[in-house]
């Protein structure tokens, strides 16, 4: 059998005319070639240390300062992941309680069970959409003053469908109580270059901000910044989890890569962040015109703080089909891939760097197939597709905390005997890796019945140890 090797197979992807509306944010647009090979050092003489930098690495950390509006940026070679275990560690102590938006990634749940953390949680709102809304200030106030040994706040802003929470406020409820506010800024790196675009969480409070470079930017696959704001979080902590958290041997290209997103937003960001708008206002306009399917326009709507529109939603209810099955169509025949299918809508991600020629595909794809489903249209409401996400992400009884479950004696059993279990596994859909259920929550039947259809549909249900899902673990 002949062997498939991975760098042969992507550069024969490469070729296949499949646009990409995906992360990351370079598109596979040339924006000024590294030439990998030619430039993978190590710590040399000359080109500093990540983790004691002094020179050419501190002067690039400063100058991402200074363009993102933070007191200091620290480069992530690791992703956000890194940075969200790095600002929950630095930001409270071990066996604190904290605040958290449970629609948060899988990583801030990590970060929890290390430290060991109470974990309280708020819940975004529910839309007509169906989509997860903001956090409420007001939620975030009233667990304040309901436990007031709150350490830390935590919340997701943008989610990944661009939902936008009121930071503002967030910031002085939760600086009132003399504590530091951690924003996720993943999706929303390229907040604030344009008037087009939402203001940064820092602009807005935020004293801990983790942004991914390179899932709304030019830069490499991994590349993420933690920005500081403040000094409600001790600095030595931050750069003493750093150090844990990141390898040892930071990758040089992926350094060069963020470097390089600096000049470029240094000589080019104007021009970039215009043509960018103009596109996404002339699909946005085009997109109304459509009867079936159906593109996220409205701003602000019940649940929904504001939105980023470079996250494109398309809901697919009003032609009776699952996002996962709109986003199988886009693929095969229009050879588009999107970022993210859900029950019942499907997310294309889009930058600076997504061409007109990527637009003028998607509208077209849209159009055509708008018009194949008006012809036998078989509409569904959203609050009855099957794995719609206003269903998914319930409320689930907590039995104990998050580490406590990790660290518990278990057994494995068959997921449809697992209603009134406790779960001692996270389950997940990947993406977005939002947990369904958390390591301590009861497992509840709607849950497993839920789990069951997505994996019907044939979404990527993860976390358990049985690859499979058929089976999981449970405390005893």
């Amino acid at each position: 059998m002949k062997e498939n090797y991975l760098d042969q197979k992507l550069y024969q992807y490469e070729k296949e005319n499949i646009y990409p509306f995906h992360m990351p944010g370079h598109k596979r647009v040339d924006m000024g070639i590294l030439h990998p090979e030619k430039i993978d050092i190590t710590e040399i003489d000359g080109f500093d240390n990540l983790h004691h930098a002094e020179g050419i690495l501190d002067e690039a950390q400063n100058r991402t300062a200074d363009i993102f509006g933070a007191d200091c940026s620290y480069f992530l070679v690791n992703g956000s992941t890194a940075g969200l275990l790095t600002a929950i560690c630095a930001a409270v102590e071990r066996g604190d309680k904290i605040l958290v938006a449970r629609n948060c990634h899988k990583a801030v749940y990590h970060g929890i069970f290390l430290h060991q953390l109470k974990a309280e949680y708020v819940y975004p709102e529910y839309t007509k959409a169906g989509i997860q809304g903001s956090i409420s200030p007001e939620k975030i106030k009233e667990k304040l003053n309901s436990h007031p040994d709150i350490a830390a706040v935590l919340i997701t802003s943008p989610t990944y469908d661009g939902v936008i929470s009121d930071i503002k406020k967030i910031s002085e409820i939760v600086h009132e109580k003399g504590i530091p506010l951690i924003v996720d800024e993943a999706h929303g790196a390229h907040f604030g270059f344009s008037k087009g675009f939402p203001q940064k969480a820092l602009a807005k409070g935020a004293d801990l901000v983790i942004e991914s470079l390179h899932k709304t930017l030019p830069s490499y696959t991994q590349t993420a910044v933690l920005h500081v704001k403040g000094k409600r979080v001790s600095g030595r902590k931050i750069r003493e989890y750093l150090g844990i958290f990141q390898t040892s041997s930071p990758s040089y290209i992926f350094m060069a890569g963020i470097d390089r997103l600096n000049r470029i937003l240094t000589e080019k960001k104007k021009e970039l962040f215009e043509a960018f708008e103009q596109r996404l206002q002339e699909f946005y306009k085009d997109m109304k015109k459509l009867s079936c399917l159906e593109v996220l326009q409205s701003q602000h709507q019940k649940g929904i703080f504001g939105r980023d529109f470079s996250k494109i939603v398309i809901f697919s209810w009003g032609a009776g089909l699952s996002g996962r099955h709109l986003s199988e169509i886009l693929l095969e025949k229009y050879r588009l891939q999107l970022e993210m299918a859900s029950g019942h809508y499907a997310t294309a991600l889009t930058s600076i760097c997504d061409t007109e020629e990527g637009f003028r595909r998607l509208k077209q794809a849209l159009t055509a197939l708008d018009k194949a489903f008006l012809a036998h249209r078989k509409p569904v409401s959203p609050t009855n597709m099957t794995v719609s996400d206003c269903r998914l992400y319930r409320e689930l009884p907590r039995a104990m905390e998050l580490y406590k479950a990790k660290e518990s004696a278990v057994r494995e059993i068959e997921l449809d005997c697992a209603p009134g279990a406790v779960s001692a596994e996270f389950i997940y859909l990947y993406p977005p890796g939002i947990p369904l259920a958390v390591p301590g929550e009861v497992l509840t039947e709607e849950l497993i019945r839920n789990i069951r259809l997505l994996k019907e549909e044939g979404f990527a249900v993860q976390g358990m140890d049985d690859k499979s899902g058929k089976r999981i673990n449970i405390v005893i």
